[in-house]
């Protein structure tokens, strides 16, 4: 985006003023699907994902090869709290490891010929311990977010979104609660494999959380700036700017998904230029989803993040318009329509 916010009240104002689907886009690719050699409705969710993919791209036929995956990854002051089943270190470690090529995300990236960017937002600087106080000060939160929008390709064709982070299940589930209403036995899961004794933990951390901060409050954007991480906060800016540069978007799981969330509760219809890859075995995911309006494309029983969901989700996303664009038509075909 040409002007990066300064300010929270920037951001509202940008979320505010999302701009529209592309009506002569999406009225075009109804006018194709219409048709083509099939029953109507015959191709299900493809055909539903072809008219969406053309409308938020402002064109017709819609594309999806180039296909950019962003894993953006920060660390959290509330992982000290015993609720991972993982230290802190495996954040920059498992970084060295999308680097060196080892990762879930580089296989499902490299087959799906995907570029694949990982930003690491100050690994040696955790965020504030949200039972205690703020994740991120004002400055921090702005600059996460800029981060994120400045990650995107404008020029690709659809987005993936994924991350990494210990303790990041804990924090969607305290911002899914904050922007929603419950508890944190409403929206905590076990994450990366707690027992039941760090699922006690996760949860009473989330409740102190909500409770020193107020939750619910007012304005989403601070609930985010309070309860949220910079890998969240970033997550939202590319999630912003593509809707603002018309490139349509994949979330991947629950952190994800809380992330743009805080988009929709400022904005109703800010998520519309956004597909939920998959539903996280993670049961705040669900309810979530739930919340926001949103069926997944895949239920894979998916745990891992990394945006893995999002790049098995492109796939299909890419199936979409293929068929759409390589069908042929009843006339070019010389096959016979409906009757009537």
């Amino acid at each position: 985006m040409n002007d990066a916010p300064q300010s929270i009240p920037d951001l509202h104002r940008l979320i505010e003023n999302a701009p529209p689907a592309d009506q002569d886009a999406l009225e075009a690719a109804r006018a194709r699907q219409a048709i083509l050699t099939k029953p109507a409705g015959a191709l299900g969710r493809l055909e539903e994902i072809a008219e969406w993919l053309a409308a938020w791209q402002g064109r017709h036929p819609p594309s999806a090869e180039r296909v950019q995956i962003i894993v953006f990854a920060a660390n959290h002051g509330i992982a000290g709290r015993g609720i991972s089943a993982y230290p802190s270190d495996v954040t920059a470690q498992m970084v060295a490891n999308f680097g060196a090529g080892g990762a879930a995300i580089n296989q499902l990236s490299n087959w799906l010929g995907a570029s694949l960017e990982v930003i690491p937002l100050a690994l040696d600087a955790p965020t504030g311990d949200i039972t205690q106080q703020a994740a991120m000060d004002e400055s921090a939160c702005l600059e996460a977010w800029r981060a994120g929008m400045a990650a995107l390709d404008n020029d690709a064709d659809l987005v993936c979104l994924g991350e990494m982070g210990i303790g990041n299940t804990t924090i969607a589930a305290a911002l899914s609660a904050a922007l929603f209403g419950g508890s944190g036995g409403d929206w905590a899961g076990r994450g990366t494999g707690i027992d039941d004794a760090g699922l006690a933990r996760k949860i009473a951390a989330i409740d102190d959380a909500l409770a020193h901060h107020c939750a619910p409050l007012d304005d989403p954007l601070e609930a985010l700036r309070r309860l949220g991480g910079r890998e969240f906060a970033a997550i939202a800016g590319a999630t912003l700017a593509a809707r603002h540069a018309r490139v349509p978007v994949l979330l991947d799981g629950f952190a994800c998904s809380a992330a743009a969330a805080t988009l929709i509760a400022v904005n109703g219809n800010a998520l519309d230029h956004c597909l939920v890859a998959h539903n996280s075995v993670e049961p705040g995911h669900a309810c979530l989803l739930e919340k926001i309006g949103k069926q997944p494309l895949i239920d894979f029983s998916l745990r891992l993040g990394e945006g893995t969901g999002a790049a098995l989700a492109a796939g299909i996303v890419r199936a979409a318009a293929a068929a759409h664009n390589g069908m042929a038509t009843f006339e070019s075909a010389g096959v016979s329509g409906p009757a009537g």
